[in-house]
């Protein structure tokens, strides 16, 4: 499998720990092997220097000139409209799953177990006439022996 998200300016980022967390930023300028400059216009962020360890990388890229103002980071931002594609993304719907999971009372989690047996009782009952159904049902003598 080929490597295709590299740093570069223009990078979308997902901040996965430190103040920060969670947000989104961009890449405006590489400062050196460790570091960026980064902004997030849209997402509360300031222009500040970030190390690659807090950042994992998107897929989306913003086109801009080098070293630009954040006036036209934004512009590029919302012309792109990263928040929506970003909030449509696998990725951002696994995070949002798992901050609800972790938001769940217990009697949220009750609810959760009965709602799933309900629906694996449901289930096998389909799957029993289904093949009740598609299988005609013949006794043999081995069967008998077996007690199945």
């Amino acid at each position: 499998m080929v490597f295709r998200r590299f740093v570069e300016a223009g990078r979308v980022a997902y901040v996965s720990f430190g103040p920060h967390a969670g947000k989104l930023v961009m890449i405006v300028d590489v400062t050196d092997q460790n570091r960026a400059l980064v902004d997030g216009p849209c997402t509360q962020v300031r222009r500040q220097a970030m190390p690659f360890k807090c950042m994992q990388l998107t897929d989306f890229i913003l086109k801009f000139p080098h070293s630009a103002r954040q006036k036209y980071v934004r512009q590029a931002w919302q012309k792109a409209d990263i928040n929506t594609k970003w909030a449509a993304t696998r990725w951002a719907k696994q995070i949002e799953a798992r901050e609800r999971k972790a938001k769940m009372t217990d009697f949220d989690c009750f609810k959760v177990m009965k709602a799933k047996k309900m629906r694996n009782t449901i289930i096998k009952n389909e799957e029993f006439i289904c093949l009740s159904n598609c299988i005609p049902f013949q006794i043999s003598k081995f069967s008998m022996d077996l007690h199945i």
